[in-house]
């Protein structure tokens, strides 16, 4: 959202403390090399400012590992893809191995926790336990996809290549579409499960809410108060405002019943007068979904 606009807003490390404060357990950045997330004056500025978890994710290249070493997370996440728009794969730590051994080895040298970014395989999780990881990210597309059809066969490649994790010795990460939804089957039939992702559908959740709160309610609240004094004060006719999140025109009128507002919908339909303190979006439910 910053970087679409420019200058500092939101602000990332203000945004950071908030997500603490509201209770998540960690912060996990991806500063990919074109910069189009996250920039890597955030990531340094995000280490002097977290005080839970901090994990730093993308592909093992030297600018990338020479960050990682600079900054010192509590955790790095190593993902196989330097060039896609998202990450959508996992590793093949067979293929890797000796690659994967390497860069593990060096951010271990830098106290740093290691994992690795990988698809639901028990065989992918015996390769990446040689190559000296901590832990495994389980990319859990796949299941967030298959949950709504058959939850069960969804989850089962994933139980397997845990339970074959954890008789390796290695720690579970999870992340990738997990929801409010999916979430807590998951948590409940995964053992081992140390820490999960959820920042996608969070940002999501409290964007499409958060519409039914803040840009029709407060605003147009807003505007026809101010109408209203308008209009006491000039006498002028109905003067108008116009809500570019909804599509709606507000009108204000003053009488005995006090002000209200009109809505006239682009789409033709007939026009809708309520109070102003009971207006919500046209478009919205009572719960702002």
């Amino acid at each position: 959202m910053r970087n679409a606009r420019g200058g500092d807003n939101p602000d990332v490390v203000a945004t950071a403390w908030a997500l603490e404060r509201f209770g998540a357990q960690g912060i996990t950045v991806h500063p990919r090399p074109d910069e189009r997330h996250i920039r890597r004056s955030d990531v340094r500025a995000l280490r002097a400012a977290v005080t839970t978890e901090f994990n730093i994710e993308g592909y093992p290249s030297d600018d990338f590992l020479a960050l990682v070493s600079e900054v010192r997370p509590h955790q790095v996440t190593f993902v196989p893809d330097p060039e896609v728009l998202t990450s959508n794969a996992g590793w093949d730590a067979r293929t890797h191995k000796v690659f994967l051994r390497d860069v593990v080895a060096r951010m271990h040298a830098d106290g740093i926790r290691t994992s690795l970014f990988l698809a639901p395989d028990p065989e992918q999780a015996a390769h990446a336990a040689d190559t000296g990881t901590d832990r495994i990210e389980l990319y859990t597309e796949a299941y967030a996809r298959g949950f709504a059809v058959d939850r069960e066969s969804a989850l089962d490649p994933y139980r397997r290549t845990a339970a074959k994790a954890q008789e390796m010795g290695l720690g579970i990460n999870a992340g990738r579409d997990l929801d409010r939804d999916n979430l807590r089957y998951f948590h409940l039939n995964i053992p081992g499960l140390l820490e999960v992702s959820i920042g996608h559908a969070a940002r999501v959740r409290r964007a499409v809410v958060r519409l039914g709160r803040t840009p029709c309610n407060s605003y147009l609240q807003r505007a026809a108060a101010m109408i209203e004094l308008f209009h006491k004060r000039m006498g002028q006719g109905k003067p108008r405002s116009f809500c570019t999140a909804c599509s709606a025109v507000a009108t204000t009128s003053v009488g005995r019943e006090g002000a209200e507002r009109d809505l006239r919908h682009r789409g033709g339909g007939p026009a809708r007068s309520r109070p102003i303190t009971a207006y919500r979006p046209h478009h919205l439910s009572a719960d702002g979904r």
